[in-house]
């Protein structure tokens, strides 16, 4: 059996993800590829940035890639001001990172009740704590809930 620990070892990982130099500076076809270093958003992430975002997708969106940048680390006024090509390739290698596979329309919807719900659900089957749970990445979320979906005896 997992302990806690290694269950939420995931939310601490961090990945480099490789930027194409087209990405960066469409402009110049001829400009270097970079590199950024991401890390999962957490339940916790995802609570904050859906309460800040409301309804605005583009909010949205810009405080995902700017709560995920480990390196460089960014302002949210800095993420505003990239392009919005760079900003979607980042926000879909976070989206990868944190097991979202979702529309940023699903995503908010999904960081709203339903997503306490499932963390208290996590909380009362596992004995977690709820600062435990908000560390969890999205994925590791839904894949708990599935494993305690499976330990339901079928009725």
């Amino acid at each position: 059996m997992l302990s806690a620990e290694e269950l939420l070892a995931g939310s601490r990982l961090t990945f480099d993800v490789d930027v194409p130099g087209a990405v960066l500076h469409p402009e110049d076809p001829e400009a270097a590829d970079g590199t950024v270093r991401l890390r999962p958003l957490t339940v916790h992430d995802l609570q904050l940035i859906a309460s800040a975002a409301g309804a605005d997708d583009n909010l949205l969106a810009t405080l995902m890639v700017q709560r995920a940048l480990v390196e460089p680390a960014l302002s949210v006024a800095q993420v505003a001001a990239a392009h919005a090509g760079l900003v979607q390739f980042l926000l879909h290698h976070v989206n990868q990172v944190s097991g979202i596979d979702a529309s940023s329309d699903e995503l908010a919807r999904a960081a709203q009740a339903p997503l306490a719900k499932a963390a208290m659900a996590l909380e009362r089957a596992f004995g977690w704590t709820p600062a435990e749970v908000s560390e969890l990445t999205v994925g590791q979320m839904l894949l708990h809930l599935q494993l305690l979906g499976e330990e339901t005896p079928a009725g």
